[in-house]
């Protein structure tokens, strides 16, 4: 059986992933908790991005595939923001990915995939987003040149949302007036839930998508790309 380790994958999406990926594949998940895994089928290796190194001697030999899964949403205007914000958001998004990345790229298989998550910010200006719009740019920078160091052994893709229903934006969705505000903004007149992220990103570790490398795909109800207002 083929081998998955996600990093954070015990609550939002990686949490959807995981279960989503247990029936057909050897599931390895790392992450600070692991509660909410009871009752599905992983393996759980006890591991903070922000502070850890990653065991390697948990991992699998071989990876068939990937996914970082921590983020955040921390949406202030610029001058709000200090210099220190930005590095925390560089931390935790990219620099912590990177030093993973350094325990898991020599045990990529042949033919493997990697799924990394960015946010429609990128591509579609947003105010108040200008931390994590960075931090999420640079994995989308990093996404692309890897597909093309690796191709054609790892396939490298990165999927960028709008705003999702997960612990992360539990500030943005706590009454029925931000959830219907938000919902609003979106041409498919909802706002995400964390099984459309996950989908894609199954969709793009198994080998269905065996010709997709290098794309930074948006899920996110339309928004970065119709007017429909």
């Amino acid at each position: 059986m083929k081998n998955i380790v996600l990093i954070g994958g015990s609550h939002g999406i990686g949490f959807e992933m995981a279960k989503s990926l247990q029936n057909d594949y050897k599931v390895h998940v790392a992450s600070r908790t692991n509660e909410q895994l009871d009752g599905i089928e992983v393996k759980h290796i006890s591991f903070d991005a922000t502070e850890d190194t990653l065991d390697e001697s948990q991992l699998p030999d071989e990876i068939h595939g990937f996914a970082y899964c921590p983020g955040s949403i921390n949406l202030k205007p610029f001058k709000m923001l200090s210099i220190e914000a930005f590095r925390e958001e560089m931390e935790l998004n990219f620099f912590s990915m990177v030093n993973v990345m350094k325990s898991i790229m020599p045990k990529m298989a042949e033919g493997s995939s990697m799924v990394f998550f960015s946010t429609v910010a990128v591509g579609t200006g947003m105010p108040f987003h200008t931390s994590v719009a960075a931090a999420k740019g640079a994995i989308e920078g990093f996404a692309k040149s890897l597909a093309a160091e690796y191709a054609p052994k790892v396939r490298v893709n990165c999927i960028a949302p709008s705003l999702v229903d997960t612990p992360l934006a539990g500030r943005l969705l706590n009454n029925d007036k931000k959830r219907e505000m938000m919902s609003e903004r979106h041409p498919m007149k909802r706002y995400g839930e964390a099984e459309d992220i996950a989908n894609l990103a199954v969709f793009l570790l198994s080998d269905k998508s065996s010709w997709v490398t290098g794309q930074v795909l948006g899920v996110d109800g339309g928004l970065s790309t119709l007017n429909v207002n």
